[in-house]
């Protein structure tokens, strides 16, 4: 029981390993990135320096070979000159620049290999370090989409902002229809009272039919309903 409760811990923090990983992907992916180009960078100086060094070579062997093709013509006019100590004096420094130059060719080779190499390592890993910055960029852009996309329960996480903001929209359209439309009762009734007004001022004054009964037509009326129901009687 004991060996499958440790089994059961280590799955379930190889579970939670990924999880975390999953969810930080692209942090993870950030920071290889940068020691991936940490790693480009010291491939590059490492090459700079191997052609560097290959140059300074070149040079000392060209120096040596101009100091031996030098040496080589005296000690031939020493010789010449009966002076062979001083040739075989010339001879021995043209050994050393000779052991020199052997020495300088033989490193020129190792930076040549060591170039090559360098050189084809530098060039895979920028090839690959663009895929995969390409990649990035790709995976950030997706990843973004996805966001704006898709809430915590995978449903378009602006369904809800969209429909709240639709909702309000609907209500002030709703709130500014019935202010529309209490102004526009309001202004009708102003109209229909003042069209009133001047009509009854116009009735008072003896022109055309009274607007609304008096006190006197009323008693007018009550008179002759009183007349009726007397005759009926």
């Amino acid at each position: 029981m004991f060996k499958v409760m440790m089994t059961l811990i280590r799955g379930r923090s190889h579970e939670a390993a990924e999880a975390l990983a999953d969810r930080h992907a692209l942090t993870i992916l950030d920071q290889q990135m940068r020691d991936a180009a940490a790693g480009l960078d010291l491939a590059r100086r490492a090459l700079a320096v191997a052609i560097a060094s290959d140059l300074t070579e070149a040079k000392r062997i060209a120096t040596a070979e101009k100091r031996i093709a030098d040496l080589e013509e005296r000690a031939m006019a020493a010789l010449q000159g009966g002076r062979e100590d001083l040739a075989s004096q010339a001879a021995e420094a043209i050994a050393s620049l000779e052991a020199d130059r052997m020495s300088g060719c033989e490193a020129r080779k190792a930076f040549a290999t060591e170039i090559s190499r360098l050189k084809r390592d530098v060039a895979g890993a920028e090839g690959r370090f663009a895929d995969l910055e390409r990649g990035r960029r790709i995976a950030r852009a997706v990843e973004a989409v996805r966001r704006l996309r898709n809430g915590p329960a995978g449903q378009p996480a602006s369904d809800g902002a969209l429909a709240e903001a639709e909702a309000t929209l609907g209500r002030l359209r709703a709130k500014q229809a019935e202010s529309e439309a209490a102004a526009n009762a309001l202004e009708a009734l102003n109209s229909a009272a003042l069209s009133t007004n001047i009509a009854e001022v116009l009735a008072v004054a003896g022109f055309g039919a009274k607007t609304r009964p008096g006190a006197d037509d009323i008693l007018n009326r009550l008179k002759m309903r009183a007349a009726a129901s007397r005759m009926a009687g």
